[in-house]
Parts: structure tokens; C-alpha cells; sequence
């Protein structure tokens, strides 16, 4: 059973100070086809709108983001059917989604949120509505990316990482068996009875 569950980030929290620089990241990724002004924080032209973000208490402080979880309460309860399974990854499809928020009350982690859609710098337009469309929106793990999560990558404290529970359960089992291996050679053969 190859790749039976989901990737995830997980953040050590004696490492993380606050800092969203992993906010400013996941925003720069996901919107540099929305923001056709420039890359600087003068010139941006849309709202700041991270997949993921950061929450400071009086005891740590660290992203929170979609755990892409495998029971995925979110996606069991789309009537529209706007988030689905692709690959190891829970992904919304915006187009879909018509904004019911219904996700955000099923995620156990409030990893899910609802933003307007915008396109060319403006908010888009639903049917119908004088208001712009909304949709949700939650950590999609830079889908497409090929390096990866952006947040991972520019932590500069190294705090977050990206955790794959089937390569970690290979490298546990292949640990516990060289160490029973090691145990089993220095023992001396028993006697049957």
C-alpha cells in the first residue's frame, strides 16, 4: 500500500518566533498571476490572502494549515463536491465552490477559510451577484510547485516541515528490524526443548 496517506507541514514550535515570513511566501506563490503590478509590498494589488496562518499564544506561536487529512471532514461534507482527493492532496476547486462555508465548520483545525476571488486585480463577479465570488481556501501544499511548500522552504528557523507518514513508517521499519538484527547477533542460540 504505496502512498496510503496524505502529505502534510508540521511546524516544531520550540522554533517557530512568529515571524510569517510563511505567510508572505504561500501568498507570493499563489498570487503571482493575480498581482500583475509587481512582487513588492508597495506595488501589490490584491489583498494579502496566505493559504495558512500564523497564530501567536502567550505559550508558542505557529502556521496553521491543512492537515489533508485522510478521513477529510471538509471534503465529506462539500455538496458541491469543490474539494476533492488529487494525488495526497485535499484541493479546492474555486470554480466550484459557491461559498457555503460549510468546510469551515466541519475542519477540526480552522485550516479552512473563505476569500474573495479576484482576477486581474479586481474582485471577480458571481452570477447574479452584486458581490464579489468567495470560495474556500486552505493549504493546497503549493500544488504544482515542483520544490514544493513555499512556507518549508523560507522559514528561516527551519520549523516547518513537510511530512510524509509513508516514507517516515519505511524508515521506522527498517530501523526497528537493524536494531532487532544487531540484538539477534549477539544472542546465543536457544536450545529446543
Amino acid at each position: 500500500m504505496a502512498n496510503e496517506f496524505g502529505l502534510f507541514v508540521t511546524t516544531d514550535t520550540t522554533k517557530c518566533t512568529g515571524c510569517k515570513a510563511c505567510e508572505m511566501a504561500c501568498f507570493q506563490v499563489h498570487n503571482e498571476g493575480r498581482n500583475k503590478v509587481g512582487r513588492t509590498v508597495g506595488t501589490i494589488t490584491v489583498p494579502v490572502t496566505p493559504k495558512l496562518y500564523v497564530t501567536v499564544i502567550p505559550t508558542a506561536s505557529m502556521p496553521i494549515q491543512c492537515k489533508h487529512c485522510e478521513n477529510s471532514p471538509c471534503r465529506a461534507v462539500c455538496k458541491q463536491f469543490a474539494i476533492s482527493k488529487i494525488g495526497r492532496q485535499i484541493i479546492v476547486d474555486e470554480a466550484k465552490c459557491i461559498g457555503c462555508k460549510d468546510c469551515l465548520v466541519a475542519c477540526p483545525f480552522g485550516a479552512v477559510t473563505l476569500l474573495p476571488l479576484y482576477s486581474d486585480g479586481q474582485p471577480a463577479r458571481q452570477a447574479g451577484s452584486p458581490d464579489g465570488k468567495v470560495a474556500a481556501s486552505k493549504c493546497d501544499l503549493c500544488a504544482g510547485v515542483p520544490e514544493g511548500p513555499a512556507c518549508v522552504r523560507v522559514c528561516p528557523n527551519k520549523a516547518l516541515s513537510l511530512n510524509d507518514i509513508d516514507e517516515e513508517r519505511k524508515r521506522k521499519n527498517i530501523a526497528a528490524a537493524e536494531a532487532l538484527a544487531v540484538v539477534n547477533a549477539g544472542a546465543p542460540e536457544r536450545r529446543a526443548l
